[in-house]
């Protein structure tokens, strides 16, 4: 098994709007085309960023099939397709993995809610395993989540199936994503969540990053990871001091409310609003968003 087994830098695509609300899906797969050529390795469509606790089924398998068919087999593809339903999300996988054979990979969720034991959590993530034939990123994020998955129970489910090929590790915890560097099998892939984490995280076993500051600006975080697969960890450091401040602006209020502004400041794109719950970054967060942008050169000082 290759190892990152999606290439190193994945994007957690925002999903662009019209000014009625409605998915912009051809500023999307324009939007995808930027991305990688612009240091993203693969796309993950339809996390968290990507605002889809808000879509509708259709709006879901649309988004899919037009960045599909723009990027064809350029890159790898990626989609969001957990819930806090073991059936429900079985069955959505099966749905995408017939209707959409561009699709490379599925991301999927802990169960957020319903608060599973570690042998609910093995559960669950068997029961998708057994169901589909794609690959499967197990996503860990016990702040959305409300429930932390063990190294050990993410490291039984790399061996007992061997689509499960992958983790985005988010619980923030370096002592947790090196007990699971120690844990699991030798060619399983942990990808840190957290775009200010990837040089701690490499530093215990993480070889890429699933990024949110990546949609408007990758240069930094593959700055970091270049450096220090060099082997230049002061140079790493370095560039990582630029790069942490930037990444937390894009956490100033919910994400994607952050990212969505500046990817409208900073690329080709007009993100759009995100949708409610979430609405327009404040005028006080964009403040303190640009303060960061222009910290980083990113945007010309007044």
């Amino acid at each position: 098994m290759k190892k990152p087994y999606f290439g190193r830098l994945m994007t957690a695509m925002i999903t662009c709007m019209n000014a009625d609300g409605s998915i912009n899906y051809e500023t999307c797969a324009d939007h995808a085309e930027w991305l990688l050529e612009n240091g993203t390795d693969a796309l993950l469509v339809e996390g968290t960023t990507g605002e889809t606790p808000t879509f509708t089924q259709q709006e879901k398998l649309d988004l899919i099939a037009a960045i599909c068919d723009r990027i064809g087999d350029r890159a790898p593809i990626i989609v969001g397709a957990g819930s806090n339903c073991t059936a429900a999300t079985v069955a959505y996988c099966k749905e995408i993995e017939e209707k959409l054979p561009a699709v490379d990979g599925l991301l999927i969720v802990g169960p957020y809610y319903n608060k599973p034991t570690q042998e609910g959590f093995y559960q669950h993530f068997a029961a998708i395993a057994k169901a589909t034939k794609l690959p499967i990123i197990v996503y860990n994020v016990p702040g959305r989540t409300g429930s932390n998955i063990m190294p050990a129970t993410i490291a039984r489910l790399a061996n007992d199936f061997e689509n499960i090929v992958a983790v985005k590790e988010a619980a923030g915890n370096v002592a947790q994503t090196a007990e699971l560097y120690r844990l699991c099998p030798e060619d399983f892939s942990i990808y840190s969540g957290d775009d200010g984490l990837i040089l701690p995280f490499m530093s215990v076993g993480a070889v890429g990053l699933i990024s949110v500051l990546a949609n408007c600006n990758a240069d930094y975080l593959n700055g970091v990871m270049d450096a220090y697969e060099a082997g230049d960890v002061k140079l790493a450091a370095d560039i990582n001091a630029k790069m942490v401040p930037l990444a937390q602006a894009m956490f100033v209020e919910s994400n994607p409310i952050p990212i969505k502004a500046a990817v409208t400041k900073l690329t080709p794109f007009n993100a759009g609003a995100p949708r409610l719950p979430l609405v327009p970054i404040s005028a006080a967060a964009e403040a303190k968003l640009d303060a960061a942008l222009k910290a980083a050169g990113l945007i010309e000082a007044e």
